[in-house]
């Protein structure tokens, strides 16, 4: 339910902080005193359009938050964790309304679309007066209403899935029609790239490998030279390593006939000569490395430009004709195969298309027999709300050809005002004061069904007399009984059946040229005065108290 709601700096609406409880609290003052600001707030805190007169004259922004106390179970936190955004136990929706026309919208302080807001808001408070037709423009929801009447919400869930698999298996059955016709198309080209592709038998990263080898032979065919000469001064017939070698043999037999006079030559000539030997090693080991067949250039040179010229061919890339073969054999076995899958295919969609069409006709029947309870108890709500001569009618069609989610039927609530007129759409057909009452009843019929937790009526009892305010107080007062029902009323009658009252009034603001909309909660000789001022008009006297202290004391006899 609506828990509170707080509005700063829009129109006359200085600064106001409303509380709010259960059952029935009506909204009562003079014409002009500011109850349609008070409902323009809440509306645009629940996602309604912004609009940049609303902000009170002076101010840059204004500001409402409406805060929910709401069940666990209430389907909004369904749609909040489903769009990533937090929330608790407590439900605070805020819209911020900027002098130059934009606006911000926030749910529990996390920014959303305005679009968001109002998905939110519709699922949480519904407004109706004579002027405001957003519960009953969209006929979709007529149907809803009646299922949610009916209860048959889990067999409607039941049509959706089985359309769903229906049309996938339609999809399913186009798709491979679609693919065969294709392949055949294409299927020698198919054919002739598939057996040209297997006899390469291209293989995934070829491409960079072959590149990479191809580089290092053409690198090692150009430094083979060089390598071979370097390692024959060494290792070859002009090699200084026998000459040295000699020569240091002689100089250590002359060691022995001056001792310690060479030994550091014989030192130096020992690391020349192991330097020399290890050159020729590692020149030796460098041969090798570089080594190669010729050929096996030839063949990997061969093989890289064949994968490029195929990748070329195909207009991919070396490592894509992988994929390429893969999926060019698929489009065969699918025309290779195909007709087995297409029959199969062909029973899936006759199937669920079957299952769906047997529960769409069975949910139909069972929505024309809701249909004709749901006009039994509205009909029986109109007398009393002096609509005695009209009906209540649920026009439907059905036709088994124009399937969707949620069924084959479309249904919209129909009103005749009058014997011998033509019925007609009730948005239609109607006036303001008849379309209120007609819309009670609808509440009063479907209880807590199909109704989001708060309820608001703008006057509704505008032009109606005390019989039938009455009893649309009574209506009212029964519906507070499964939902939190806010009424702006001009009625006594239905005043004096609320559980809570708020007075609506224009003060002047002390040292200001200008006036002020406040809401004060009234109770006790407050509250019957201003139902005896809703009796009596301007001047009250003492019968119109009298009458309002009757008339509070009934309702209280009757509680």
């Amino acid at each position: 339910m609506l828990a509170s709601l707080s509005i700063r700096d829009i129109v006359l609406i200085d600064r106001l902080d409303l509380e709010f409880g259960d059952g029935m609290t009506v909204l009562t003052g003079e014409t002009g005193a500011g109850k349609s600001i008070l409902l323009d707030s809440l509306s645009l805190a629940l996602g309604g359009r912004g609009d940049g007169g609303l902000v009170r004259a002076g101010q840059k922004q204004g500001q409402i938050v409406a805060s929910f106390d709401l069940t666990p179970s209430h389907p909004v936190f369904s749609l909040l964790e489903e769009q990533g955004l937090s929330s608790g136990s407590d439900l605070i929706l805020r819209r911020v309304q900027n002098g130059d026309g934009r606006t911000r919208a926030y749910v529990n302080d996390q920014p959303v679309s305005a679009g968001m807001l109002r998905q939110i808001g519709d699922g949480l408070v519904e407004i109706h007066g004579q002027h405001d037709d957003r519960a009953l423009v969209d006929v979709s929801v007529h149907r809803s209403l009646l299922d949610a009447f009916g209860g048959l919400q889990g067999q409607v869930a039941k049509v959706g899935k089985l359309f769903k698999d229906w049309r996938k298996a339609e999809k399913d059955l186009a798709h491979l029609e679609h693919s065969i016709e294709e392949a055949r198309k294409e299927a020698d080209y198919l054919n002739a790239s598939v057996d040209e592709l297997s006899a390469f038998g291209p293989v995934e990263g070829e491409e960079d490998e072959l590149a990479a080898k191809r580089t290092v032979m053409m690198q090692s065919e150009k430094i083979a030279g060089d390598l071979n000469e370097a390692f024959e001064v060494l290792d070859g017939n002009a090699s200084p390593i026998p000459t040295l070698s000699g020569m240091m043999r002689r100089l250590e037999r002359k060691t022995e006939q001056m001792p310690g006079l060479l030994d550091e030559t014989l030192q130096h000539l020992n690391v020349a000569l192991n330097a020399l030997e290890e050159a020729r090693g590692s020149l030796e080991e460098a041969q090798r490395q570089t080594d190669f067949d010729p050929r096996e250039l030839e063949q990997t040179e061969e093989r890289l430009f064949g994968l490029r010229a195929l990748a070329r061919k195909h207009k991919l890339t070396g490592d894509a004709l992988v994929g390429l073969l893969a999926k060019m054999r698929e489009e065969l076995d699918t025309l290779d195969h195909g007709e087995e899958r297409l029959v199969a295919l062909r029973q899936a969609a006759v199937s669920t298309k079957a299952l769906y069409d047997k529960a769409a006709v069975d949910l139909s029947k069972k929505r024309k027999k809701v249909a004709d309870a749901l006009i039994k108890e509205v009909m029986a709500e109109l007398p009393s709300l002096k609509l005695e001569s009209a009906r209540f009618l649920v026009n439907m069609t059905s036709d088994v050809e124009a399937r969707s989610e949620d069924g084959i039927d479309q249904l919209e609530f129909w009103v005749q005002t009058n014997p011998g007129t033509k019925a007609g759409p009730m948005m239609k057909v109607a006036s303001g004061g008849e379309l209120s009452r007609f819309l009670l009843a609808l509440k009063v019929a479907m209880a807590d069904k199909g109704s989001a937790p708060t309820l608001v009526f703008d006057e509704i009892d505008t032009g109606v007399g005390g019989a039938v305010a009455d009893a649309i107080g009574r209506r009212l007062a029964r519906l507070a009984g499964n939902v939190q029902v806010l009424s702006v009323t001009h009625a006594p009658q239905v005043a004096s059946r609320a559980d809570a009252h708020m007075r609506i009034a224009k003060t002047a603001v002390k040292g200001e040229n200008r006036v002020a909309t406040g809401v004060s909660v009234i109770d006790g000789d407050h509250r019957e005065e201003e139902i005896a001022r809703m009796l009596a008009g301007d001047v009250v006297s003492d019968e119109a108290r009298a009458a309002a202290r009757r008339l509070m004391s009934d309702e209280k006899a009757r509680a």
